[in-house]
Formats: structure tokens, sequence, C-alpha cells
């Protein structure tokens, strides 16, 4: 079975008026990214390709993402539940799921991280741009730069996921003083140190 790291972009938000707080059923897909490790490979997907990702899907027994518990998951859920002539549609909530935000905020109390912040603390590189800019490009038709985002999010988040296997930690940097923490996770020897 593979294992999946993905990132949805959306046509609207939470933010617009015709969605309204939390009503993930109203958000609206504009793009899918993954990346395949048992293919070696990244895709991505437009909203009217939605069979296709539920194919990929079906191949895989664990996804991997950051903030996906709270916002890719739900999305895909619902687009998923309302496929037709699909025979095997994913069941992505009881699939093994790894959020790299939830690891951090559990082993840090509850502090948050952008994955810009993160990948830069610990890939010397950055997000090209903040998520919001992500529903601007689908809104003025610029498909291909709204894909290479995604997937450049799919692909920090991939090399984030491989440091997190690896090495069983991660540099954080930490909004109260300044500093980076080193946040250690299960099968390392401590939780969190200031360096």
């Amino acid at each position: 079975m593979d294992t999946l790291v993905i990132d949805i972009e959306t046509q609207n938000f939470f933010t617009d008026p015709a969605v309204g707080r939390d009503n993930f059923e109203a958000l609206k897909i504009s793009v899918v990214g993954a990346y395949s490790y048992l293919q070696d490979a990244y895709f991505a997907f437009g909203e009217n390709e939605m069979e296709k990702v539920a194919e990929l899907f079906a191949g895989a027994n664990r996804i991997v993402g950051f903030c996906m518990n709270r916002y890719d998951v739900p999305v895909l859920n619902n687009y998923f539940h309302r496929l037709r002539g699909v025979m095997h549609k994913p069941q992505i909530w009881n699939m093994e799921r790894i959020d790299l935000l939830e690891k951090i905020e559990s082993a840090m109390g509850g502090q948050r991280i952008s994955l810009s912040r993160l990948a830069e603390a610990n890939l010397g590189v950055k997000k090209g741009m903040h998520g919001s800019m992500a529903i601007a490009l689908y809104r003025e038709g610029k498909m291909d730069e709204l894909r290479a985002y995604c997937l450049n999010d799919v692909k920090l988040t991939k090399e984030l996921f491989d440091l997190y296997e690896s090495q069983r930690f991660f540099l954080v940097p930490d909004k109260r003083n300044g500093g980076v923490l080193r946040v250690e996770f299960a099968g390392s020897s401590s939780s969190s140190a200031l360096l």
C-alpha cells in the first residue's frame, strides 16, 4: 500500500459570505496536490478529476499533510461521498493520518506554526506566498501557478515528513522568546529543548 502526502486548495473560504464558519460542505476544491511514495511521483488534479483522486487514494493506507485533519480531510471526505459511479470511495477518516502540525501542537502544548516557518527552520526554504493567495490565483484563472503553488506545499510537507521519519525531531521557532526549540517525537529521548 502507498503513503500519500497531500494538500488541497479551494475556490473559496469560510470567510466568504456564501460559505460561513466551518461549513466544509460549501468549500469547493480548486486543486488537489499529492505525492505518492509508491510511484515516486507528484500529481495535481482539478475539481473535475475527483475520480482520479479517489483512485489514487484507494491504493493508499496512509496520508500525510500539514493541518490536513482540520481542512483537507473534511473537504476531501465531502467530495468522496458525493462521487457517483466509483466502486470504492476512499474512507479517509479511517486511514492512518499523520498531520505534522498536530504532532507539533501535541509536543508543544498547543503552540501552532506555519508550514513556511517550519520549512524555513528545517529545510532552509519558505513558501513563496501565503495560502490566501491561492484563492486569488483561482479567481484570476491562473491554474498553472495554482498547481505549482499547491505542489510546492506538497513538496515541503514531504521533505518535512522525511525528516520527521528519519530524525524524529523538528526545529521550531519559539514565538515567545525568538529562540529555536528542538521538538522531539516518540522514539526520541526527550520532548523539547531550547537551542
